[in-house]
Parts: structure tokens; C-alpha cells; sequence
């Protein structure tokens, strides 16, 4: 291997800043084309922002999919690099863009199955169901595109490469501020479709997108041009894909129906309360930028060190990581706390929807450091092949403390809504507490 793709030599904190930096550019970027969404839905009505967020846990599931298989395709494809054996990183390419696919396509199936009752739980009735299964459906049509990209890229982190994806999103971003409006009300041929056009926008660039992540997947170091016979699914290699990235699926999962488990909760409290979460967890995303390029650097260089058998390498990766997040994110508290009303009032001008949303993100910006702490952690685990951890801890910050909790502040003590942004709190903390303790004694038992 080419020291371009050699992460077991350089210095830790340089390894750290060439990834991290332009990942988190990356996705700036692909939260904004988020935030540009959720900006000309607000345009429309609140029926449709509130359409938006109703429809996140379904597409959540679908980015929880594609990051859990390119998670457990960077750690193969990582550690086999690390090992110096590129005959193992060529099957493992092929092998995960074939397994991609094929999931992609039950996946397109499974939305459509299951949105209008999920869509129905969670409250919508008559044009506010309607309108969230127009987005859904077409959103569902591009799930293989959706995955692929992320397979793509997850290729490429193995090598160190965090500029291609970063280059996409940049310009996926620019492009969805053409394509949204055109697509919503029409002209130079195009017909007005309301909603239902957000969604084709985000269809057509991730097509795009495919191309050419996939181009430049084809054109890089590690991969085999001929070698088709590795793109035949192999049953061996199937199994070991899904053993490192079910779990972290699994993981993703757990967030999408956290998210659906919080929705529900908040939807008692009717329907502003569900939009103001919709865009304050939008603005949350933003601030939490800095924890996505992080994670994906420590993925990456544990992976390749750990491959590498380079152990003290993996410890210097992940307290690093976890030093450079804290400091950043403090930044992230301070200007999230004092300017939520104002954030909040970029999207909406409904007074309620202002408030409710302004006193969320004034308690989540404490949530900040957890987050960082617990990201690095997991991804520690998964870069050294150890992804299990990740569903336990995703089944209880996602599902069953969330369940016992806020039904107790809501149901049983009659509570209103911020106490459910309370409960996040307090279990967001506990986790990453919690995760910190379990990393760090995993690290220490491992030989030098």
C-alpha cells in the first residue's frame, strides 16, 4: 500500500485533521441540503414541515441501512489494508457493493410497506398522511442510489479518502437549492408538484451522487478492475459484512425509532410541538458536525492500526478524538444556548413552533459533549471489529429508557413537553458515560 492510504505511520493528530476536516465540510454541507429542504417545505405550511419530520424516522432507517454496511465495509476493508493483504480488500469491494444493492432493492420494498401504518401511528390523518406518502414514496425509489453512495464512500475511508464524498455533498447541496423550487412550483417544463418535488430533487442528485463516488471508487488504489468474479455474491463474505455491519445497522435502527419513539410522545402534544423538532434537530445536526468527521476519522485509523496491530496507535486515536470534540463542541453550546430563538426563526414564523423548538435546542446544547464522547467511543469499537457494543447501547438510549421514561413524565406524571427534552438528556448522558467506561477498559485489556 501507498503511504496516501497508509494510516499506521503519519502522526495521529495530522491522520485526525486530513479526514475529519474535510468530513465534516462533507457534512456541513449535507445538513444544510437537509436545512434547505426543511426551509422550502416551511415555505409551503406547516402541514408540510410537520410532513417532513413525520417521514424522518422511515428515511432514517434507510441511512441507518447504508451506514451500517459502509461501517462494516471500512472496518474490513480497513484492517485488511493494515494487514497489507489488498487480495482480501479487493473481495471485500465487491462483496459489499453486491450486498449493497440487493438490500437496497428489499429495502425500497419493506417502505412501502410499512410507511402509511407507521405514518398513521404516529398520527397523520386525511391531506397530512397524504402529504407525508407522497415525499415517502418517491424518497423510496432512490434507496439503492442512497445506499450505494454511502458503500462508495465508505471504500474510499477506508484508503484516508474523505474529499471525494466531501466534493459530492458540496455539490448535492448547491444543486438542491436549483432543484428545490424548480421541482415545487414548476416551469421550463417541469410541472408543479408541491412536496413531492423536495423529494425527486433528492432522488435525481443522489443519482448523481452514484456515479461519481462510484467513478472515483473505480479509479482508486485498492480496487480491482478485473476482477468481476468478486462482485458474485459469496456467502462467506456476506456473512462477514453483515457480522460487522448488522450491528451497526442495528445501531442506526435503534435512532431511527428513537426518533419515531420521541415523535410519538412529542405528538401528543400536537402537531407544532412535531415541526419544531423537526427543525431544531436540523439545527442540532449542524452543531454536531465536527462529531461526524471525527467519527469517521477514529473509524478509519483505528481500523488500519488495529489491522496493523498498532495498539497504542488506536488509544492515541481515541483520546485524541474525544480531546479535540469537547473543545470544539463548548463552541457549539455556548452559540446554540443564546441564539436558539433565533436559529428557530430562520424556518418558521409560527410563534409556537418558535418556542417549543428554541427550548429544545437551549437543553440540547449540553447534550453536545455526550455526544462527541459516545460517537469516538463506538466507532473505536467498530474500527478494532468490535461492533456488538453499539446495539446494546443504541437499544437503551434509543428504545427502552426512552419507552419507560418518557411515559412515566408524560403518561403517569402528566408532565408537558420539555420534559421529554429533559429524558434526553439524562439518558443521552448516561450513555455516554457509560460507553467511555466500557471503551476505555477494552483498550486497556488489549496486548501491546
Amino acid at each position: 500500500m501507498s503511504q496516501n492510504t497508509d494510516l499506521t505511520q503519519k502522526p495521529i493528530p495530522t491522520l485526525i485533521r486530513a479526514i475529519a476536516v474535510p468530513a465534516s465540510i462533507g457534512f456541513f454541507f449535507n445538513t444544510m441540503y437537509n436545512v434547505v429542504d426543511t426551509y422550502y417545505g416551511g415555505q409551503l405550511s406547516t402541514d408540510a414541515l410537520a410532513a417532513l419530520s413525520l417521514s424522518f424516522p422511515v428515511f432514517f432507517m434507510i441511512i441507518a441501512l447504508g451506514s451500517g454496511i459502509a461501517t462494516g465495509t471500512t472496518a474490513l476493508i480497513s484492517n485488511a489494508i493494515g494487514e497489507h493483504d489488498r487480495e482480501k480488500a479487493f473481495v471485500y469491494i465487491g462483496q459489499a457493493i453486491s450486498f449493497t444493492v440487493l438490500i437496497g432493492i428489499a429495502m425500497t420494498i419493506v417502505g412501502w410497506l410499512i410507511s402509511p401504518g407507521l405514518f398513521k401511528i404516529l398520527g397523520a390523518r386525511d391531506q397530512y398522511l397524504t402529504l407525508g406518502l407522497s415525499y415517502m414514496n418517491v424518497i423510496l425509489l432512490g434507496t439503492v442510489f442512497f445506499l450505494l453512495i454511502y458503500t462508495f464512500n465508505a471504500i474510499l475511508n477506508a484508503q484516508g479518502d474523505a474529499r471525494t464524498f466531501r466534493n459530492y455533498l458540496v455539490g448535492g447541496f448547491f444543486l438542491n437549492i436549483i432543484l428545490d423550487p424548480w421541482f415545487m412550483y414548476g416551469g421550463f417544463g417541469i410541472p408543479e408538484m408541491g412536496l413531492p418535488g423536495v423529494a425527486w430533487a433528492t432522488v435525481l442528485i443522489q443519482f448523481f451522487g452514484t456515479i461519481y463516488v462510484g467513478f472515483r471508487v473505480a479509479i482508486s488504489e485498492i480496487f480491482c478492475k478485473n476482477c468481476l468474479k468478486n462482485f458474485v455474491p459469496q456467502k462467506a463474505a456476506f456473512i462477514e459484512l453483515a457480522g460487522q455491519g448488522i450491528p451497526a445497522s442495528l445501531n442506526m435502527m435503534t435512532i431511527a425509532v428513537g426518533v419515531f419513539v420521541i415523535t410519538y410522545f412529542i405528538s401528543i402534544f400536537g402537531k407544532e410541538g412535531v415541526a419544531a423538532y423537526g427543525i431544531a434537530t436540523r439545527i442540532e445536526q449542524i452543531a454536531l458536525l465536527p462529531s461526524f468527521g471525527l467519527t469517521t476519522a477514529a473509524l478509519s485509523i483505528v481500523g488500519q492500526n488495529n489491522g496493523a496491530k498498532k495498539f497504542d496507535r488506536v488509544r492515541e486515536t481515541v483520546n485524541t478524538c474525544i480531546l479535540y470534540g469537547i473543545s470544539i463542541m463548548s463552541i457549539g453550546t455556548v452559540g446554540v444556548f443564546c441564539f436558539a430563538t433565533w436559529l428557530m426563526g430562520v424556518f418558521t414564523t409560527d410563534p409556537t413552533v418558535t418556542t417549543i423548538g428554541a427550548t429544545y435546542l437551549r437543553i440540547a446544547a449540553f447534550i453536545f459533549q455526550a455526544y462527541i464522547i459516545l460517537y469516538v467511543s463506538v466507532s473505536c469499537l467498530q474500527g478494532m471489529k468490535k461492533p456488538l457494543y453499539a446495539i446494546w447501547v443504541g437499544l437503551y438510549r434509543q428504545i427502552a429508557a426512552p419507552l419507560l421514561i418518557f411515559f412515566g413524565f408524560v403518561h403517569l406524571m402528566g408532565l408537558g413537553i420539555v420534559s421529554v427534552f429533559w429524558g434526553i438528556f439524562g439518558i443521552t448522558w448516561s450513555a455516554a458515560l457509560f460507553t467511555l467506561w466500557y471503551s476505555r477498559r477494552t483498550l486497556e485489556n488489549i496486548r501491546t
